[in-house]
């Protein structure tokens, strides 16, 4: 009976004290308060990934692992959108999402994806990182998401499995997979090809069954993917460079005392820096591999990017038209 009781007693105390840590309160030592999921669509040596995994670190050492981040890769909670929309309600904690399908749920962030908008990456950068920038970060409105820090993702170029895109001509009439995105949509329809949504796991399949005819991303993604493999001929015409954003739902961070809010915010924006170097490394090193594999590499001249800029110029007026004044300042920013 005895034995019995002292049972009874240390599980009563066991169960006790996981109540307690689950419940709010102080953890004690070396048990995290909080433990959170952060989702990454990328590959475990993608720079965006490499960040992910270095704002994790910062967090927990900050909190005295009190606050651990499980950062999952590879796709493993979803695609962009489903990440979004799990964000939103809380599914999901964190994520590190591209603007494009961001934009369907805050609409005012077409403005900075917009093709041919930035001059390079100076320029951009510029525009991020000043007024506009924070313009941008607080624009979020009711969409149940909180936006930490910019990330890179370098500049978009089309490529392909049929030919060379050295000319506007070129590229009409060709079957361009695109993300969840009416203004990607639309300006592949403006450029005169064929817009196909699909899912990015399913691009490699779709090049080489011949279900598209080709794609458009930044040179790491292109390499990563090994799409170059199935679609050999790259065309550098920097059609947009779509700026990343860490986000951290809503419901999350209303659980967050304001300390450990601080944190987190300055945890993500030393995160975006270091992403950014490891983004300039790894896109030399993707470059070079790719030319290395004799893939056809064509870099538009500056009157055929005028032609392609031409093209696309009645997308301004179609999702601009309300921010015809921040297209000034940005345009105004890279003189």
């Amino acid at each position: 009976m005895k034995t019995k009781m002292a049972v009874f007693l240390l599980c009563g105390a066991a169960l006790l004290t996981a109540c307690a840590g689950a419940g709010g309160g102080k953890a004690d030592s070396g048990v995290p308060e909080f433990v959170l999921t952060y989702a990454e669509n990328q590959a475990e040596d993608y720079p965006t990934t490499q960040g992910a995994y270095k704002f994790a670190e910062l967090v927990n050492q900050r909190t005295n692992g009190k606050i651990e981040i499980q950062v999952n890769a590879g796709g493993t909670l979803g695609d962009e959108r489903s990440v979004i929309e799990q964000l939103q309600f809380g599914g999901v904690d964190f994520a590190r999402v591209s603007l494009s399908p961001l934009a369907e749920f805050v609409p005012k962030l077409n403005v900075l994806q917009m093709p041919y908008l930035y001059t390079g990456p100076e320029h951009m950068w510029r525009v991020l990182e000043g007024k506009i920038g924070d313009d941008f970060m607080n624009s979020f409105g009711d969409s149940n998401l909180i936006p930490l820090s910019w990330y890179d993702a370098g500049a978009r170029n089309f490529y392909n499995s049929v030919r060379p895109i050295e000319t506007l001509e070129d590229i009409r009439g060709m079957n361009i997979r695109v993300q969840e995105s009416e203004l990607m949509v639309d300006t592949i329809k403006a450029l005169g090809a064929n817009p196909v949504p699909m899912a990015y796991g399913d691009v490699y399949s779709g090049l080489q069954t011949g279900k598209i005819d080709g794609a458009e991303n930044n040179w790491p993604s292109y390499e990563s993917t090994r799409h170059y493999e199935v679609a050999g001929y790259y065309t550098i015409d920097e059609h947009t460079r779509v700026p990343e954003l860490q986000l951290v739902a809503q419901s999350t961070w209303d659980k967050l005392s304001p300390e450990y809010q601080n944190i987190i915010r300055e945890c993500a924006q030393e995160s975006a820096v270091y992403e950014r170097k490891l983004w300039q490394e790894r896109e030399k090193i993707s470059e070079q591999k790719i030319r290395e594999a004799g893939c056809v590499i064509t870099e538009l001249s500056a009157e055929e990017k005028a032609r392609f800029q031409d093209a696309v110029s009645p997308m301004y007026e179609l999702y601009c038209a309300d921010y015809v004044d921040i297209i000034d300042q940005i345009v105004a920013a890279g003189k």
